[in-house]
């Protein structure tokens, strides 16, 4: 089809001109019935999100995507394009994507009255029918709708009241496109009344012209909640005009997180082959996100985004090479001390109460991450603090006695793998512990530390953090110590 040069072939073949809400309504039906997927790698909106946004589509609506940060609204949105015809013809030259058969611009209908069927007819790719603006405080009018441009008069020797002077705005260069706000609510009041228009009557008009025109857009538009966005909000006659609002969330389990984690993350081939990370330490990060969400530290009402565990394991991932590289190592499995390189990746991604903020970013992240270990240690071990019954042995015992004992160790930050594990096997118990409740009877070394972290937050051993160690003792020790000092 997109051989066709000219507007002559153009009527003689089957080509049939159609708004771009009902080419998005056909390509979704044809995809459903086809049992095809239609929006590739968007996980845990299956059952919620997507079915609303298909509904949307087939109503042929403008919609509204509602949420916190990193929900993958922009996602979404950008995914649309592939309901989209692959090509569509174009009048050759037009700067409003004219319908050869329906031509909009006065460009083009000169230029249809001048050539008739000999009219040249470019194709345009899908990829190339998507507009995305960020809304701003500074922006305009004239850079969303257009303006008399008085450079274009003074060069085409034209007076203002020609059409031809007027610079058209995004809006207008959207014509059979989808065209995409974010973050509406910060575009200025005046500036959403000026959509008012295009989304009810589907056409604009420009500074004093009569000139209207009948634009053919699908528009999506995305947004925090507005009792969080406290730079503005979007105004009620603007969202009475979407038709369709539809809430995103983020993800409702630990195994949708994680698969969204290991999806989107962009790590280094040589990371991949040298660095293995344990399962468990893949369900921390996330542990540690779902956490964040809840913690009475930060704002739950600006959301934890789903980048925060993206970050996270891009950080273990070069933590554990960082140390790898300076042991000489050429392989090593991630510790939860490595968890250490994870904090500038939860820092900036949460926004603290009055509360975090005094107990500082730093902390509020370590908490996280120590909450988290002990969450994963209780539900992989038994509860240390637990009344044991009379016939049964305690399963810590050996472990308390050999701390109670005066013994301690202590685990570099960038510590070789060897001198590792030799620290972890000295701590008496601890691995024939470890071994009874591997599942594999692999990765033994993460769960005796992962015991030791459980153990130091059930308060059963004293756990002491320095500047590029981690000291594990008894904890009447480090409380005696403490009073010394």
């Amino acid at each position: 089809m997109h051989e066709i040069t000219t507007l002559g072939q153009l009527k003689k073949s089957t080509y049939v001109t159609k708004s771009i809400k009902q080419e998005l309504r056909d390509n979704l039906v044809q995809k459903i019935k086809r049992n095809e997927k239609i929006f590739e790698g968007i996980l845990g909106f299956d059952d919620t999100v997507l079915p609303d946004i298909e509904r949307a589509i087939l109503s042929r609506h403008n919609i509204l995507l509602l949420g916190l940060r990193g929900q993958a609204k922009t996602r979404i949105a950008r995914l649309l394009t592939t309901l989209l015809d692959e090509y569509i013809p174009v009048v050759e030259g037009s700067e409003l994507n004219d319908d050869p058969l329906r031509p909009l611009s006065r460009y083009a209908i000169d230029l249809i009255a001048e050539k008739g069927d000999n009219t040249p007819v470019t194709w345009m790719h899908r990829s190339e029918r998507y507009v995305e603006k960020l809304a701003t405080p500074d922006v305009s009018i004239a850079d969303l709708i257009g303006d008399v441009d008085p450079i274009k008069a003074a060069t085409l020797k034209l007076p203002y009241a020609d059409e031809r002077v007027i610079h058209f705005g995004l809006i207008p260069r959207s014509h059979r496109s989808i065209f995409v706000i974010n973050e509406l609510p910060d575009l200025q009041a005046r500036i959403q009344v000026s959509l008012f228009n295009i989304l009810q009557e589907g056409d604009i008009q420009i500074r004093g012209f009569k000139l209207r025109l009948p634009l053919d857009i699908s528009f999506v538009f995305t947004a925090n909640p507005e009792d969080y966005t406290n730079r503005g909000s979007i105004i009620t006659p603007l969202k009475d005009r979407i038709e369709s609002q539809i809430l995103t969330h983020y993800p409702q389990n630990l195994d949708i997180s994680l698969a969204i984690t290991t999806q989107e993350a962009d790590i280094h081939p040589d990371q991949l082959s040298k660095i293995h990370i344990p399962d468990l330490h893949r369900m921390l990060i996330e542990k540690i996100s779902f956490n964040a969400r809840e913690s009475e530290y930060t704002d739950e009402k600006s959301g934890v985004s789903a980048r925060l565990s993206i970050s996270a394991l891009e950080n273990l991932y070069s933590t554990a090479e960082r140390r790898m590289l300076l042991n000489h190592e050429t392989e090593t499995t991630t510790r939860i001390t490595d968890f250490w390189g994870v904090v500038p990746a939860i820092t900036g991604k949460v926004e603290l109460v009055y509360e975090g903020e005094q107990e500082g970013p730093y902390n509020v992240a370590m908490n996280l991450i120590f909450k988290s270990c002990k969450e994963l240690f209780l539900q992989q071990f038994p509860n240390p603090n637990q009344k044991i019954k009379k016939d049964l042995r305690d399963e810590y015992g050996v472990i308390r006695a050999w701390f109670s004992g005066g013994n301690n160790i202590e685990i570099l930050n960038d510590d070789s793998d060897k001198n590792y594990e030799k620290n972890l096997i000295q701590v008496a118990g601890l691995k024939k512990l470890a071994e009874k409740y591997s599942e594999s009877g692999k990765e033994i070394l993460t769960m005796m530390e992962l015991v030791l972290f459980g153990l130091s937050e059930s308060e059963v051993i004293g756990k002491n953090i320095l500047e590029n160690s981690l000291h594990f003792s008894d904890p009447l020790s480090d409380m005696f110590n403490d009073m010394e000092d």
